[in-house]
């Protein structure tokens, strides 16, 4: 059987923002493989470089996930929910090599050290903690997951919000100096929470219209 009318439609779209997705790690391989060459492509510290691309990624990926449904309520586009899965995947997958590589290349094989690293540096334990909690929702992603956990999957999906709090204090805490960028990003996230719970309230407050409006009909 081949794909249905409406996934034919989304076969170039999608390809294209894998394309995007995939391009800043192929770069990033690149740059690994002239520096493992000889070259200064990553600067003086490439082990930094890496870690710091690899999960700057993983937050623009993890914003532009949070940014679908604004986009989608704005627009009126509801092809773009289409999209948020494979965006969340690729933070997931981002985070997941930025982890890997301060695994690899930072401790250098010295994993018990993470141990230490978590409890002793604010900016790791937070760091960590939302790695974790990607875990399930990468893995829950699929349809068969979404079908077997029914109304607690959009509960458990809901913790992309702590996500994306936890994110943006790793890279505010990280950075020492210059805290313009990761304030960037804390606007972004501060923005696209904030629609969410002005929606929120907003639905709440119709509801509450609607029912005290229902005896008064009656009546």
């Amino acid at each position: 059987m081949g794909p249905r009318p409406g996934m034919r439609s989304l076969i170039l779209p999608k390809t294209a923002v894998h394309l995007a997705a995939l391009t800043p790690l192929a770069i990033l391989a690149w740059q690994t493989w002239t520096v493992w060459k000889g070259s200064n492509a990553l600067g003086a510290d490439p082990v930094a470089e890496i870690e710091h691309r690899l999960g700057i990624w993983a937050l623009r990926f993890l914003m532009i996930t949070l940014a679908i449904t604004p986009l989608r309520q704005l627009s009126g586009w509801n092809v773009l929910v289409r999209f948020r899965r494979m965006l969340g995947l690729y933070a997931f997958a981002y985070a997941s090599l930025h982890f890997a590589t301060y695994l690899g290349l930072d401790l250098r094989g010295y994993w018990m050290q993470v141990f230490e690293d978590i409890t002793k540096r604010p900016y790791i334990t937070v760091g960590f903690l939302a790695w974790l909690l990607l875990v399930p929702l990468a893995v829950t992603s699929t349809t068969g997951w979404i079908k077997r956990l029914g109304r607690n999957w959009a509960r458990l999906h809901k913790l992309v919000y702590v996500i994306a709090v936890l994110a943006v204090l790793h890279f505010w805490w990280l950075v020492k100096s210059d805290i313009r960028e990761p304030a960037v990003y804390a606007g972004i996230a501060a923005l696209l929470l904030g629609w969410r719970a002005w929606k929120a309230l907003r639905t709440r407050a119709n509801a509450r219209a609607k029912a005290r409006n229902v005896p008064a009909a009656r009546a």
